[in-house]
């Protein structure tokens, strides 16, 4: 899709630096990909603590028995 965006020549040129991205057009792919990866992981970090998975870590790890 093609769009038109007015975006700040020295942010878009440390972005391109930074991500070694070869043009300005994986730059913003990169940049939305991020976006949607940290929002993704906030809302699994929501979870932690409130689910029961019937796991049992330290015998997993081999610890039952060890004092």
């Amino acid at each position: 899709m093609r769009t038109t965006l007015d975006l700040p020549e020295d942010l878009l040129q440390e972005a391109l630096s930074v991500t070694h991205a070869k043009n300005r057009t994986q730059v913003i792919v990169i940049a939305l990909e991020e976006l949607i990866r940290r929002h993704r992981i906030s809302q699994i970090k929501r979870y932690k603590g409130k689910l029961d998975l019937g796991i049992d870590l330290e015998s997993m790890r081999g610890r039952v028995g060890i004092c």
